[in-house]
């Protein structure tokens, strides 16, 4: 797994690839947490690259927001491949979090 954070104006934008498992979510976690904890209080989760997720890597999307919904914030996921959308929405986390098709979609009106 890869995770690279960069900014666009206020926006932190994570972008995990790989593959996002209870042996590589210490370190999503640690850096979105770091982007809260920095002040950042939106944050785009792009997942074009990820081809698996476990509910560990769930458990860090869901951790991540409710962080974010205590200090104001708020959370967008985009890019979804077909396995990873599939596991979102038998989850239920596709009505959880706002969805976008792409990184322009989900950031027009952050």
């Amino acid at each position: 797994m890869a995770v690279q954070v960069s900014k666009n104006g206020e926006v932190g934008i994570v972008r995990i690839s790989g593959k996002l498992d209870t042996q590589s979510f210490p370190e999503a976690q640690s850096e979105l947490t770091r982007l809260v904890e920095e002040g950042t209080r939106k944050i785009l989760v792009d997942l074009k690259g990820l081809v698996y997720i476990s509910s560990a890597g769930l458990r860090v999307l869901l951790s991540t927001a409710k962080l974010l919904e205590s200090n104001g914030g708020e959370i967008r996921i985009c890019s979804l491949n077909d396995f990873v959308e599939e596991v979102f929405e038998i989850s239920g986390f596709s009505t959880i979090f706002q969805v976008f098709g792409s990184e322009a979609e989900a950031m027009d009106g952050f």
